[in-house]
């Protein structure tokens, strides 16, 4: 059974019986929702997409990253020093597909950058733009030592130093 990420979708029926009439007799289709604890969130598999279904998932990659001054891996959203793209949203296309390579199954919301980062001894500022999944289990994460899908609080853990900043841009 596909499970489908609920806040990357639209809504899907809540009722548990669905009863429709189509001229020639009334039919009813018992539903049986999926559940919402999975394997992968027993184990805490944070490399999977099918966990914390009711929440929404944030990618970090651990590797060399433009906020790391001392060049050591670190964790850090996708990434990518502005260039000469067209527009910073391209700019953001781009960092993310260097990481999944083919974002057919990703909705980037809207034009704008979601929040400004200041941070201390940095050239190149972050500016984080919100994508979002759609109708996919699985990416093939590249160009990275590590990745993993978390939450939003567990995002606090990989970045203490700027809890306050995430807390207050992303909403949950």
């Amino acid at each position: 059974m596909k499970v489908i990420r609920l806040d990357t979708l639209c809504m899907l029926c809540s009722s548990l019986l669905c009863t429709f009439n189509e001229g020639k007799g009334d039919y009813q289709i018992d539903y049986v929702p999926a559940p919402r604890i999975t394997e992968a969130d027993k184990t805490n598999d944070r490399k999977s997409l099918q966990r914390a279904l009711d929440r929404r998932l944030y990618l970090l990659l651990y590797g060399d990253g433009n906020a790391a001054p001392s060049r050591k891996p670190v964790w850090h959203f996708p990434e990518k020093v502005y260039d000469s793209e067209e527009t910073l949203r391209k700019c953001a296309e781009s960092a993310l597909a260097s990481v999944l390579g083919d974002l057919s199954h990703t909705y980037f919301v809207g034009n704008a950058p979601m929040g400004h980062m200041v941070i201390q001894q940095m050239e190149n500022v972050p500016e984080p733009f919100k994508s979002q999944v759609i109708d996919t289990n699985k990416f093939n994460i590249r160009k990275c030592e590590d990745f993993v899908w978390v939450t939003k609080d567990e995002l606090l853990e990989y970045f203490p130093e700027q809890a306050e900043f995430f807390k207050k841009m992303i909403i949950s």
